[in-house]
């Protein structure tokens, strides 16, 4: 079966959404039946997250994903897109709280609206870690880490939450066709 694997390193923003789709679109014209998504992220911004999730989920072929290391925040919802999830042994996974970064004055109906746009996202967040860790032993308080109170899951965790399915180095060989997505 004809692996890809793509390094996703970097922000989950505009140019790095555009730029991960725009990969997979070449790797599947090359004939990628597997594509694997080695990610390292801090995160980034939550429609761009969302997009990408949709985008992987629609994906006419098998994706995996892969924690090199770091997946934060926004990167939880890119990672848990893939079918088959895994994770370094040394790798950690951060739930935090939403932030905004606000630009000049602000009038009341759109303080309004960015309060009512945060609590969507909390929600769509919320139901996504759900509905792909559904079953496992351990049930992650989402709502709660992304409010208030961060958590940091380590490989063991991640396994026990259901975020992943195996701890694995996922070593490349020389043979792999490999891309790459950077800031």
């Amino acid at each position: 079966m004809a692996r890809h694997i793509i390094h996703f390193t970097g922000p989950i923003n505009s140019s790095t959404c555009g730029n991960l789709i725009n990969t997979c679109s070449k790797a599947l014209q090359q004939g990628a039946e597997v594509l694997q998504l080695n990610i390292a992220t801090m995160g980034g911004e939550c429609s761009y997250g969302f997009t990408l999730y949709n985008f992987l989920r629609a994906l006419p072929v098998q994706v995996h994903t892969h924690n090199l290391g770091t997946v934060e925040s926004m990167g939880n919802i890119l990672f848990l897109a893939g079918e088959w999830r895994t994770a370094c042994s040394y790798s950690k996974f951060l739930f935090h709280p939403f932030h905004w970064t606000l630009h000049g004055s602000v009038d009341h109906s759109r303080m309004a609206e960015y309060a009512m746009s945060l609590d969507y996202d909390l929600q769509l967040y919320a139901q996504i870690v759900a509905e792909r860790t559904e079953g496992a032993p351990e049930v992650l308080d989402v709502p709660r880490y992304l409010m208030a109170y961060p958590r940091i899951l380590g490989p063991q965790e991640a396994l026990q939450s259901g975020v992943i399915h195996a701890i694995d180095e996922m070593p490349i060989t020389l043979d792999m066709n490999q891309w790459s997505v950077h800031a």
